[in-house]
């Protein structure tokens, strides 16, 4: 049995039975220093482990429903296919391509996987032993863990909320495209529309764009609203405005500035109410519904990209466009910024910090084989993102040869690759109708997946927090997610005004940028040194039967706080306030607007430590902190009646805990 811990009484001192172990409602002792005994004290016989129905231990109950109505995954599929889905998002198709190609080609995939191995599937696995083994969302799962550091699972919420909040808006654009790709002619196809300006269009040309530089009825305002826009020259400006721009012009109707909002986009707003309508009825049942909808927004994707790049790979150029995505330049490893683009790339594009992956994991049963979900997860994503870059630049280089100009001239990122440049492509294919539906489901599948996953985030927080008061208040846990959607719709309705697309960019700088590689420096830290490398190895092994290999403790330990450092410093170092396109610079006012939003994440992580210093006893060097709640080696255990009993632990400070590196 286990060790009894001095200083606590027990009932019992004797080996644990199966039948003390009904009896006593799964009550274990556990160490003052939340250091766990080894997994093979306390384990039951083979026939006891089969009765309990686990590994050891009390066996996680084996119903969809964990204590206190939470909710379970039905199967272990849905958990993985909700990552992958959260994880494979538009960056993987607007973001990764143009920074392979920018950043030396194939030479660049090097760093890439280099710090996908060190970085990405270390810290990823580490998201899902806390959220599993803790079975709560980000909030109380780092209250638990690190003390000092409980703000930082506060920050993930609130990023994760600030961000859902004008993300729906790209979800938006491509509803608005989908509809609109009903036709037998695409709108952007020709000059044919109500709202074309005669002397401003043109159906395309057999050359180049340089024809049209003399052209003086193109309005110059015009041009610079669309470099602002689409963040490209103005050779580039000249071929997309013969057939695409002028109807993404329509779309957004972009005022002159922040400062000048305009008028309500009333299409866009009447979408922004049916793309938070999806959202809601995909998570409304919890991981109950969400479980049935990644079977579909997870899978389908996959077949649109292959059914693209059986079309792309057949067109004339296309062979150009991919020798341009793949021919290394090796110099360009020499420069430190490529390494610091592939850490970074990794880390934003798996979601490390935002608290949805500890979310989703906190609905496993406590002896999920969450490694194999990692390796799955991580190399499906990556995986993905080099076959989209296939689809990307073998549709740019059809383009470049229908142009005849560079590929290099076509190439783009952000919202200009899918709204602009993918688009335009379509024009000159077969059934173009067919092509451009396929490709904007395409991209709403893959927005939908991300989005509900970071409303997950703050749905999970507020239930573990407040369950009790807010379904005594609402009634319904369905009626808590639409009050969560509700809120984050009225806060993204400054997005779909005329100067939207200026807030949406403010809004992206300063949460997707200044505030994310604070919060995960932060959440590194509390998780990997201050709870310690030898408690997370516990945590495993109390999980899976056996602890991490040495690869994964060095990577928590050294490999990943430093990575994480050098993208953090990296940062602060090449910061450069926000700008919208190649031209326009925010007023003042709007740049404290944005640190404003910037400290609504980042202010929860001294003020968690404040309270933490505040409420505890002793003194500073030597402050001890009462925790409640502390689990031991079965943390994830709630599936029993009765709640393991309350204890006040007292524990070094967090500012001493260099013992728990090891």
């Amino acid at each position: 049995g286990f060790a009894p811990t001095p200083g606590i009484e027990h009932e019992s001192t004797g080996p644990l039975t199966l039948q003390d172990s009904r009896q006593r409602k799964c009550k274990f002792p556990y160490s003052t220093r939340l250091s766990f005994p080894s997994s093979k004290q306390g384990r039951f016989s083979g026939e006891e482990q089969q009765q309990l129905g686990g590994k050891g231990g009390c066996s996680p109950h084996p119903g969809p429903a964990a204590p206190g109505g939470r909710g379970r995954w039905n199967r272990r599929l849905e958990f993985t296919l909700a990552c992958v889905g959260y994880a494979v998002g538009l960056g993987n198709v607007w973001r990764f391509p143009y920074l392979c190609y920018r950043s030396g080609g194939g030479a660049f995939l090097l760093p890439y996987l280099i710090m996908l191995l060190l970085c990405g599937i270390p810290l990823l696995f580490m998201e899902f032993v806390i959220g599993q083994y803790t079975q709560f969302g980000p909030v109380l799962a780092l209250a638990k863990i690190c003390p000092l550091l409980k703000g930082v699972g506060v920050a993930t919420v609130v990023i994760s909320f600030l961000l859902c909040t004008y993300y729906n808006v790209i979800i938006t654009w491509a509803l608005y495209y989908f509809f609109n790709s009903f036709r037998w002619s695409l709108p952007w196809q020709s000059c044919n529309n109500t709202w074309n300006v005669v002397e401003n269009c043109s159906d395309g040309f057999s050359g180049n764009a340089t024809h049209l530089r003399s052209n003086s009825a193109i309005s110059n305002a015009r041009i610079i609203i669309i470099v602002r826009f689409m963040q490209i020259s103005l050779t580039r400006v000249l071929l997309y405005m013969t057939l695409f721009l002028r109807y993404s012009y329509r779309l957004l109707q972009i005022s002159s500035g922040i400062d000048q909002m305009g008028k309500m986009r009333w299409e866009l707003f009447g979408l922004l109410i049916v793309s938070w309508i999806i959202v809601y009825f995909c998570i409304f049942k919890g991981v109950k519904s969400t479980g049935k909808v990644v079977y579909f927004t997870a899978i389908f994707p996959y077949i649109i990209l292959i059914i693209l790049f059986s079309n792309n790979v057949q067109l004339p150029g296309a062979m150009k466009g991919i020798h341009f995505f793949l021919t290394p330049k090796w110099g360009k490893l020499l420069e430190v910024q490529v390494w610091v683009n592939a850490a970074a790339q990794v880390f934003n594009s798996i979601g490390i910090g935002f608290g949805s992956m500890i979310s989703m994991a906190s609905y496993n049963k406590f002896n999920n084989n969450i490694l194999r979900d990692t390796l799955i997860v991580a190399l499906t994503n990556s995986a993905t993102s080099i076959f989209a870059g296939f689809v990307v630049f073998s549709a740019i280089g059809y383009m470049a040869h229908q142009h005849h100009m560079p590929v290099e001239d076509i190439a783009t990122d952000g919202p200009g690759l899918v709204f602009v440049v993918y688009p335009e492509a379509f024009v000159t294919m077969p059934i173009a109708p067919m092509w451009a539906t396929l490709f904007f489901f395409m991209l709403l599948c893959l927005g939908v997946d991300s989005q509900f996953a970071m409303v997950e985030v703050m749905v999970t927080s507020l239930m573990d927090s407040w369950g009790k008061s807010l379904l005594h208040i609402f009634r319904r846990k369905e009626l808590v997610v639409f009050g969560v959607c509700f809120v984050a719709f009225v806060l993204g309705i400054p997005n779909v005004t005329q100067g939207g697309i200026y807030f949406f960019q403010l809004m992206d700088h300063y949460t997707a940028v200044v505030s994310l590689m604070f919060l995960a420096f932060f959440e590194v830290i509390a998780i990997c040194w201050l709870y310690g490398v030898r408690r997370i190895s516990s945590n495993v092994q109390e999980m899976l039967g056996s602890p991490p290999n040495i690869f994964f403790k060095a990577c928590w330990w050294f490999a990943a706080p430093l990575l994480v450092t050098i993208i953090l410093v990296s940062s602060i170092i090449q910061y450069t306030p926000a700008k919208y396109g190649k031209t326009y610079v925010y007023p003042p006012w709007a740049e404290v607007l944005g640190w404003c939003v910037s400290l609504c994440s980042i202010i929860w992580i001294p003020l968690g430590a404040v309270h933490t210093l505040y409420n505890g006893k002793g003194t500073l060097i030597e402050v001890r902190v009462t925790l409640h709640h502390i689990l031991p080696i079965l943390w994830g255990f709630f599936f029993t009646q009765e709640r393991i009993d309350r204890h006040s632990v007292a524990i070094v400070s967090p500012l001493c805990q260099v013992c728990n590196l090891f």
